[in-house]
């Protein structure tokens, strides 16, 4: 049994971690409703332009632009979103899971299926793996806005256009809630059409200017659109998971003090009998 020094010490170490963790939480909720804001204002910009999109792809001849192309898969990449920090629990677990998952269920089917990884947590694990890496992005959260999804769209297209890939996923943790986050797997190129009934006929679009500026100007917007609302999705989903963790941590601290402190004073007790038990055997030899 630890002697009442050494308890002492570990209950004032546990209350110091104790006092991080609900600081941590306490900024994690702070970060979060900032990011669920965001995410909100952005969601229905994302769906809109997905369904615009959609339904043009519907109406125009895929030889209209490279990337309503479709051609037969053969080379996949997966543009995985992961944290550049840790401490978020099973966060970036689930992510790394059901990659792993698609690469076991989809090794048959495709030739090659390759990686792009936004987040630090994202890049360590698959690299330690060996996993096969195109480009990865990291330290990209700490100011998180639309130029960054514009830059990584830029890639994906180039690769795609450039035939590099014959099709893009995404892979991310979409928010439900601070207790929930959903692992997503989205097509994101080429673009699939609207599903119609079998008796639908599309109405033919004018084009003005040509359909191939339009589509110029629209598709790489759609695709930085849909990454943008990834990346906000994951961040709202990585400070709930992060709150969630350090309010459990928090819980799970005080329930070890609340032990230690139990032991603490069984032994400060125990020693006490002792001593009394001590200087009344030493009274009693004294007669």
């Amino acid at each position: 049994m630890l002697g009442l020094k050494a308890l002492r010490r570990r209950i004032a170490s546990i209350k110091s971690t104790q006092q991080i963790t609900r600081a941590m939480k306490m900024v994690a909720a702070a970060r979060l409703r900032r990011a669920q804001d965001r995410i909100i204002e952005a969601r229905p910009y994302a769906d809109k332009m997905r369904e615009v999109l959609q339904s043009l792809s519907l109406r125009t001849d895929p030889e209209a632009h490279p990337m309503l192309a479709r051609r037969e898969t053969r080379k996949v990449e997966l543009m995985v979103i992961t944290t550049d920090r840790g401490l978020c629990g099973s966060f970036n677990q689930n992510v790394f899971r059901r990659v792993e998952r698609f690469f076991r269920e989809n090794r048959q089917l495709y030739e090659e299926i390759s990686l792009t990884l936004v987040g630090r947590k994202g890049l360590d694990y698959f690299r330690r793996r060996e996993f096969p890496i195109i480009r990865d992005y990291v330290n990209r959260f700490r100011e998180l806005d639309y130029q960054a999804a514009a830059t990584i769209g830029g890639d994906l297209v180039e690769d795609y256009t450039g035939e590099a890939v014959d099709a893009v996923f995404l892979v991310y943790n979409e928010f439900r809630s601070p207790l929930i986050q959903r692992v997503m797997v989205k097509e994101l190129l080429p673009i699939e059409p609207l599903e119609v009934e079998p008796d639908y006929y599309p109405v033919e679009y004018i084009y003005e200017p040509s359909a191939d500026a339009i589509l110029s100007e629209l598709l790489p917007k759609y695709v930085e659109g849909q990454i943008y609302r990834a990346l906000l999705e994951s961040v709202a989903g990585e400070h709930g998971a992060r709150m969630t963790a350090m309010d459990a941590a928090t819980e799970n601290a005080q329930e070890m003090i609340e032990k230690l402190t139990l032991m603490y004073n069984k032994a400060r007790q125990s020693a006490i009998t002792k001593e009394m038990m001590e200087i009344v055997a030493g009274a009693e030899a004294l007669r």
